[in-house]
């Protein structure tokens, strides 16, 4: 099987990481998700934020934060997660909209509400200084 090939906005206010609810999930995602047929990492991260805040990103700031890989969650046809974790500043305020239910920004302790792939990015932002 594939691993399933998806991108993430790494965004961290005061200490805490930036996470969605997608409908009829029970653990928490970053904001991103899968790329379309031909969409580079700033075309589906741009996209999937817009879709899923309502926030344009700023392509000038975009940064790689690093790729992670872990098991895929809820995703019966892939059996791993490849995340590319990118941080950017963005415009507009955030609202949850499209398939998210609700954001939420949650503290390092709360790394058991996450999925695993977001987990393993969490703990990219925590190397990188991000949160701390």
């Amino acid at each position: 099987m594939a691993d399933l090939d998806v991108v993430a906005w790494v965004r961290v206010v005061d200490g805490r990481l930036l996470t969605v609810r997608s409908r009829g999930r029970d653990l928490l995602y970053l904001p991103g998700g899968k790329r379309e047929p031909g969409e580079d990492d700033w075309a589906a991260l741009s996209r999937e934020v817009r879709e899923e805040l309502g926030v344009e990103l700023d392509r000038a700031s975009l940064r790689e934060l690093g790729v992670v890989r872990a098991p895929a969650h809820d995703q019966p046809d892939y059996t791993h997660a490849r995340m590319a974790c990118f941080t950017a500043a963005c415009r507009g305020p955030i609202a949850a909209s499209g398939e998210v239910d609700e954001y939420l920004y949650l503290a390092p302790s709360d790394r058991h509400l996450l999925a695993p792939a977001s987990r393993s990015a969490l703990d990219l932002a925590l190397a990188h200084g991000l949160i701390g």
